[in-house]
């Protein structure tokens, strides 16, 4: 079929959507072989003059075929079904946009995640559990995101890349416990290994949302540092304080305050103002959700997605071939025998 390549508007044939129906091209010839009578077979009623009726009948049919219409039914019939087989032709090269974001992952594992002052469906858990019920719940309506996790103690480590694999990423979050990565907070060495790892991405498409309960107590970088070299390289942070008031225990009505760490709120705001990011405070874990549904509309991202190809369904043209044929196989007959 390499013809129809060269027909107008035919440039770029890519085959039929239903090349199978091409095979009932010969289905009219093979109904009139199996349908005609046999050779040597005697008429059932015998008439007088029968040798001249047939010889009429024979020269009428002979005329019929001159005409041409048969022909004509035929070509019909070749274009109908070349019509079924649904020829397509590849249109011009698309690249439509995607919404997508690239964006790092920090939580800390420091000893302060144990606190168990965040409440998840209905029951007590430690920040760490809430922490990860609402990043799971965050992963799972990001597909097309590319996300890294980092998380950090008295170091901070990269546990996965950038990646769209958002199920390898969400499997490395709930295998992580507090004091994974030590028992202190390395803000600081968490920033500055996000940094590193988002050098690559384009300018305007680094983000790194910090998550942490605590203040900056080991590491080698200074968090404002961090921020600073965040911002040459155009990292935007987004700092969230994750944390209630600690536990609390009531004793004959009067309520006593249990462990509860004070989170360094001024620091990470400074954080997020150098980097041209925002800070948030979740005391709850629908705080926390509300947060990151906020983030959500603060860095969406359009990238060109995978150049396509669409198919143009070209079975109009021989359609209507077919049509034109079909009349005019009908409309000759009658008009050369009036």
């Amino acid at each position: 079929m390499a013809w129809l390549a060269s027909l107008p508007g035919m440039q770029g044939f890519d085959g039929f959507a239903w090349p199978w129906l091409l095979l009932a091209l010969p289905l009219p010839w093979l109904l009139r072989l199996l349908l005609s009578p046999a050779p040597g077979t005697m008429p059932a009623l015998k008439v007088p003059y029968g040798e001249r009726i047939s010889s009429i009948a024979a020269a009428r049919a002979g005329a019929r075929h001159a005409r041409g219409p048969g022909a004509l039914a035929w070509l019909a019939w070749a274009l109908l079904c070349l019509a079924a087989a649904r020829p397509q032709q590849l249109g011009p090269p698309v690249q439509p946009p995607q919404a997508a974001r690239d964006l790092m992952l920090a939580v800390d594992l420091s000893g302060s995640m144990r606190d168990e002052d965040m409440a998840l469906g209905g029951m007590a858990v430690d920040r760490l559990t809430a922490a990860k019920a609402v990043l799971a719940d965050f992963l799972d309506r990001r597909a097309g995101d590319r996300v890294g996790l980092i998380v950090f103690g008295d170091r901070a480590y990269a546990l996965t890349p950038l990646t769209r694999d958002l199920a390898s990423v969400r499997q490395q979050l709930a295998d992580t416990v507090v004091g994974l990565a030590g028992r202190a907070t390395a803000i600081g060495d968490a920033i500055g290994l996000a940094v590193k790892r988002l050098r690559a991405q384009p300018r305007g498409e680094r983000v790194l949302i910090l998550l942490t309960d605590g203040v900056n107590t080991a590491g080698q970088l200074d968090p404002l540092k961090a921020a600073a070299i965040a911002r040459d390289a155009g990292v935007r942070v987004h700092a969230i304080a994750f944390g209630g008031d600690g536990r609390q225990l009531s004793v004959f009505g009067m309520p006593i305050q249990l462990g509860g760490e004070d989170i360094d709120e001024a620091t990470l705001q400074r954080i997020a103002s150098l980097t041209g990011g925002r800070f948030f405070r979740a005391r709850d874990t629908g705080q926390l959700a509300g947060i990151y549904a906020e983030i959500d509309r603060l860095e969406p991202i359009r990238e060109p997605g995978r150049q396509v190809r669409p198919r143009i369904e070209r079975y109009p043209l021989p359609l209507g071939a077919a049509l034109l044929c079909g009349v005019l196989a009908l409309a000759l007959p009658r008009r050369r025998t009036a």
